[in-house]
């Protein structure tokens, strides 16, 4: 098994609810308290397993706003991994998972310094790593219907931007939609495997439109124009 997200880059509005979501969740979840400083402050900080950034891509007239939400890859070959010297960072066999265990953590930063992805939050005030857990607690949870146990992420996306799933299994739905629309690893030149896939943004259609020449506002218009003319 290999649990995973697939996030199109093409229905993302960029509303940080999945961020406010997974900070929700997360508050009382396997990881703790997600500790914030000086939230309605001049310069407000905090731990977030999910971020948004935002780009502009093309030219005017035919620029777009991309929204490209980023949290942990949950790599195959999970740099953050190999550099823990307490073995705190762990990738789980039985699904792929990428967790960090609280109690062996030290807090010593070499797993942020190691991930390209910017995937790691250090709790200033607990003094351990924290990072995106798949919302381990929440998939596996059997008094949940089935249809909810998804990481709270993808449970309140409203534009439907974010699927979860099993890359292992090629029927599941994040299989499917990766093959269908070309989902692709972020950074894959690095060699870390990230199981999370984007799908780029659709190609803008160029609609014809049909300006109605007769239209009563234009008649006025020209009535006007000849009254004043005489």
């Amino acid at each position: 098994m290999k649990l995973g997200l697939v996030i199109d880059l093409d229905t993302c509005v960029g509303c940080n609810a999945c961020a406010v979501a997974c900070k929700q969740w997360n508050t009382s979840g396997t990881t703790g308290p997600l500790t914030d400083f000086e939230p309605y402050g001049k310069d407000p900080t905090g731990v977030w397993f999910n971020r948004i950034r935002n780009y502009e891509v093309g030219d005017y007239p035919n620029s777009k706003t991309v929204h490209f939400p980023m949290s942990c890859m949950h790599c195959d070959d999970a740099a953050c991994v190999t550099v823990c010297p307490t073995g705190a960072s762990y990738k789980r066999e039985e699904d792929g998972i990428v967790l960090v265990d609280q109690d062996k953590c030290m807090g010593c930063n070499y797993c942020a310094w190691a991930c390209p992805y910017g995937a790691r939050e250090l709790d200033r005030e607990d003094g351990v790593m924290k990072k995106c857990t798949l919302c381990v607690d929440r998939i596996y949870d059997e008094n949940l219907p089935e249809d909810e146990r998804k990481p709270a992420c993808v449970m309140t996306c409203p534009s439907h931007a974010r699927y979860f799933g099993d890359f292992d299994d090629p029927n599941s739905e994040v299989s499917i939609i990766s093959r269908e629309r070309n989902g692709e690893q972020l950074m894959p030149e690095l060699g870390y495997e990230p199981v999370n896939k984007y799908l780029r943004p659709r190609e803008k259609k160029n609609v014809d439109t049909y300006v109605n020449e007769t239209n009563s506002i234009k008649a006025v218009k020209d009535w006007v124009n000849r009254l004043v003319a005489r």
